[in-house]
């Protein structure tokens, strides 16, 4: 059996009128199809309520929406199984969600990691195939799109709750696979907590993580004999053009005894995606393979992140401060940082960082943060 995992699809200006008409070979391109096809099993992140109605909820960062007329592209990729449990799923409101459910259930394309409530977001899904079960999971980290007991969205990643239920979905399966959406944007590397939180997935039963999200391809770890991908890059998203968003892999999986992975590299085309070649697919292998070595070194993860929080503190710092947009912009391009750096003091910055990382105060933190907004701050 083969099968083959894509990460995030959203149908944009770009290539609306080919989803519209269902023109995958278009999208996909002739070679691509053609591999597409050939697998027995498909799946992928519709990362983008498809629903004919704007309702943007409030959130930090762009409330994505396709119309209903895209589910014709999304049928005519086969999917096999698509997940919903990400950052987005929730952007136009329930009424986006509860769209884009009755669209799939129309169309008999399953899809999980979404629901009308924290239940119904949780529940895997289980394939089986020539006396081959396979279960799938998804989860998403908090932002502003998860479920609870009594409210729909997508399923949360839970250490309480998560890796209970893949250890369950284990002992109902030869093989699982968890599709986690979270880590951090354009980062290809995992920062030391995904690393910590993906090991410990594998340890519960999954013998596949394939991190998404991150827009980018990131690097790969293999984990008492599991794989892990942090970040595998798009699907089919054409909205940015930089080195980031530009390439991607799909991952195709051979199931026998074991599961076999192999990476298809891809690039960003006009409308949609094409398989790479030459010098770009060596280019796009060569380095996963090369920041895939770099994580095994010790020390290196925590190294490279601290690095990284580094280059992208100020920005976090400026928001905390409430700067608006021309603020920011003073305070990054003519002033270096300098207004920002100089906001908080040394005590400010550790009460920040005390309400941030002790679980007493976050937890008040947050509550109290959506009381002001519910309130209509």
């Amino acid at each position: 059996m083969k099968l083959i995992i894509g990460s995030d699809l959203v149908p944009t200006k770009a290539n609306i009128d080919l989803f519209n008409k269902g023109d995958v070979e278009s999208l996909l391109g002739n070679e691509l199809n053609e591999i597409w096809n050939s697998s027995d099993m498909r799946v992928f992140n519709l990362e983008v309520p498809l629903t004919d109605n704007e309702e943007p909820i409030d959130k930090q960062g762009p409330n994505l929406i396709a119309p209903t007329s895209t589910i014709n592209g999304v049928k005519k990729l086969n999917p096999t199984l698509l997940t919903l449990a990400n950052n987005h799923i929730l952007d136009q409101g329930e009424q986006g969600l509860y769209s884009t459910s009755k669209l799939l259930e129309k169309s008999n394309i399953p899809s999980i990691g979404a629901g009308k409530n924290l239940s119904e977001a949780s529940k895997p899904y289980i394939i089986e195939k020539k006396g081959v079960k396979i279960g799938f999971y998804t989860c998403a980290e908090h932002e502003f799109t998860i479920a609870t007991e009594t409210t729909p969205g997508a399923n949360p990643f839970d250490p309480f709750e998560t890796l209970d239920h893949i250890s369950e979905l284990k002992s109902k399966c030869d093989y699982v696979i968890v599709l986690y959406h979270g880590g951090k944007e354009q980062y290809r590397y995992p920062s030391p907590y995904l690393q910590k939180v993906c090991k410990k997935i594998v340890e519960k039963g999954a013998n596949l993580v394939v991190c998404q999200h991150s827009h980018c391809i990131g690097s790969v770890e293999k984990h008492h004999d599991s794989t892990i991908v942090y970040g595998q890059g798009n699907f089919i998203f054409n909205k940015v053009d930089n080195e980031f968003w530009n390439t991607s892999v799909l991952i195709q999986v051979n199931i026998a005894k074991t599961l076999e992975i192999k990476y298809l590299p891809i690039v960003k085309s006009e409308k949609g995606i094409r398989i790479a070649t030459g010098e770009v697919s060596t280019d796009i292998l060569t380095g996963l393979q090369k920041r895939s070595e770099e994580i095994l070194q010790k020390g290196f993860v925590e190294q490279k992140y601290n690095e990284f929080a580094e280059k992208h503190i100020s920005n976090y710092v400026r928001k905390l401060s409430g700067f608006g947009k021309w603020k920011s912009r003073f305070d990054r391009r003519l002033l270096n940082n300098r207004l920002s750096k100089n906001n908080y003091s040394k005590q400010q910055l550790l009460a920040i960082q005390n309400y941030i990382e002790c679980e007493a105060h976050r937890e008040l933190l947050i509550n109290g943060i959506k009381g002001e907004i519910k309130g209509g701050r």
